[in-house]
């Protein structure tokens, strides 16, 4: 058998194994779905999965996504703060429009600002009571119908309405 047969034949074992596995135990599947680089969101819309960042240092929430010419489709960056309080983002050094999801102590989403403008440094502010801001894509959160009331899982999230251990 050649390389090509052999890596197709490696990708379809690796697929099987992956397809076997999320049937055999639904925990590993949510312990999965809370790990350190995955956020994953639910509301009317159903589900939604990102890997992220995490941005939760005074550093790293000020250099953010800036400088980042491209962004997977379902990436992004989880700003966490140790407290609830007001929050405002700006653009500055921004390549690529994003969506900004501010969310409450608890995960739950309180404002989308929707394709904030790349270079812009127009202050953008979050809902009073913000403590986790969640970066995606620009335009993706109406495609997918985040909006106020969805709810945020990731182990960060410490007093979530949808706690990892959930399920």
């Amino acid at each position: 058998m050649g390389k090509r047969g052999r890596a197709v034949r490696n990708g379809l074992a690796a697929i099987l194994l992956g397809l076997a596995g999320l049937g055999l135990n639904a925990n590993a599947a949510a312990a999965q779905d809370c790990s350190a680089d995955r956020i994953t969101l639910r509301g009317d819309f159903g589900t939604a999965s990102f890997r992220v960042a995490v941005a939760d240092t005074p550093g790293a929430r000020a250099q953010g996504l800036m400088n980042v010419p491209e962004m997977d489709r379902f990436a992004g960056m989880l700003f966490v703060y140790e407290k609830p309080g007001n929050v405002a983002f700006w653009m500055r050094n921004t390549l690529i429009p994003l969506d900004m999801i501010f969310a409450d102590e608890t995960g739950v989403v309180r404002k989308v600002h929707a394709n904030a403008i790349p270079g812009d440094e127009t202050p953008i502010p979050g809902a009073p009571g913000t403590q986790y801001v969640l970066e995606i894509n620009g335009g993706l959160a109406a495609t997918l119908g985040i909006a106020p009331g969805t709810e945020m899982r990731h182990p960060a999230i410490e007093e979530a309405a949808w706690a990892c251990a959930a399920e």
